[in-house]
């Protein structure tokens, strides 16, 4: 008979706790990962498992009988999970289950349950989990749904939950990715919703500051006044002192904060002076601008290596720290950033030292955002193409045959 009330919403804590999953098909190899990360101590009872729930087994993360149920089986047990495909065994494991009153998911029939798994998420230490109000209404589709729309919003920052306990404050060293506003990650995007102060690269996804409340205070790190500081310095002193007034600050970069994005050394300021920071890593322009025209940086038959260098000093600078000559005698991808300008002698001189000139390069300028475009040459003519094409940084060069491999994407 369906229950006329609805159940009844419990957090179990099953740590060292004797967990009983009943079958090791489908439904098991989908409830097992959250059992296991609740340290249950998770007995499986059955004949045959599918090949990631033997893998949990032979992991040791749970202890597999290979055989059918068998009364006394749930003796003991704090919880229990049935999910055979046997309707009579199912039966019989629900009715111990109620002798022993042990709490009971039934796959098979939820209306003969003593329990009802919730649809379950989390971000950032809290859990979201969703039940229908009764069993006649249960639509786990919808329920997923809710799940999910919850989730997502407290990931993405469109769901804003104030604080009512002292908020951790301090630096959060942020990749904001390729361009898209849709490519940072979910932390990246959480901790600017919850930022009292953001400082943004010319080149970090601009569109997400205008999503920002209206509190938060936006800095362009290009027009931070730095006299007789270094910019860089200007902006380490900058991240510091807002975070010493005790505000959460956001430091927005473009990319990743380690690919040429100066982030260790604003780390290294940041411990200096004692102030919390964390790091979120962000997709690189390296490999992300590339794949979004249609280049994999690495193929098979074709590469099996690619290399980022930063091209914003030419080869024959006595600062430039790349060795070209050893660059030009790889086989694999040469990925160029901050490059543009310099595009011309860095080719000559991968000529110069064996690279074939009929080389294929793509020059991506903006990747992954509405601006996109792609220009195709060669080592020999890229330089010619950059001038007729009027190639502007932001810009991804691409160097060698995986250029050729693939269809573009559609615009």
């Amino acid at each position: 008979m369906a229950a006329e009330h609805p159940a009844y919403p419990v957090g179990l804590r099953l740590t060292g706790r004797r967990v009983v999953v009943l079958g090791g098909g489908q439904v098991a190899q989908r409830r097992l990962p959250a059992l296991i990360a609740a340290g249950a101590d998770i007995h499986l009872i059955s004949p045959t498992a599918t090949p990631s729930v033997e893998a949990m087994a032979d992991g040791g993360e749970l202890t597999w009988t290979k055989r059918p149920y068998a009364d006394g089986d749930l003796a003991d047990a704090w919880y229990a999970l049935i999910a055979t495909g046997d309707h009579t065994a199912n039966e019989a494991a629900s009715a111990e289950a109620e002798r022993h009153r042990v709490w009971c998911v039934r796959s098979d029939d939820a209306d003969a349950a003593t329990a009802w798994t919730p649809a379950t998420g989390r971000s950032e230490g809290v859990t979201v989990a969703v039940l229908t109000t009764s069993a006649a209404g249960r639509d786990p589709r919808h329920t997923a749904a809710v799940r999910d729309a919850i989730v997502e919003g407290l990931r993405d920052g469109t769901l804003v939950a104030p604080h009512h306990r002292t908020r951790a404050t301090g630096v959060s060293l942020v990749g904001g990715g390729p361009g898209d506003p849709d490519l940072i990650t979910v932390r990246g995007r959480r901790l600017l919703a919850e930022a009292d102060v953001v400082i943004a690269d010319r080149l970090g996804p601009r569109d997400l500051l205008d999503e920002l409340p209206p509190h938060v205070e936006v800095i362009d790190a290009a027009k931070i006044p730095y006299g007789r500081f270094m910019a860089q310095e200007a902006i380490n002193n900058a991240l510091i002192e807002h975070a010493k007034q005790g505000k959460a600050v956001v430091r927005l970069k473009g990319g990743d904060p380690y690919v040429f994005g100066r982030g260790m050394e604003e780390a290294i300021a940041l411990e200096a002076e004692g102030v919390p920071y964390t790091v979120v890593p962000g997709i690189s322009s390296s490999i992300s601008v590339p794949g979004a025209a249609g280049i994999p940086v690495t193929h098979r038959g074709v590469a099996h290596e690619f290399t980022v260098v930063s091209g914003h000093v030419a080869p024959d600078d006595e600062r430039s720290l790349v060795d070209w000559p050893a660059l030009a005698k790889l086989r694999g991808t040469l990925v160029v950033l901050m490059g543009v300008d310099k595009i011309g002698r860095i080719a000559e001189t991968l000529i110069a030292h064996g690279r074939s000139a009929g080389t294929p390069v793509a020059l991506i300028q903006e990747g992954t955002t509405a601006a996109q475009r792609r220009v195709d040459a060669t080592l020999e003519t890229v330089e010619e193409a950059v001038r007729t094409h009027e190639v502007r940084p932001p810009a991804v060069i691409v160097i060698g045959d995986v250029v050729t491999v693939g269809p573009r994407p559609a615009a």
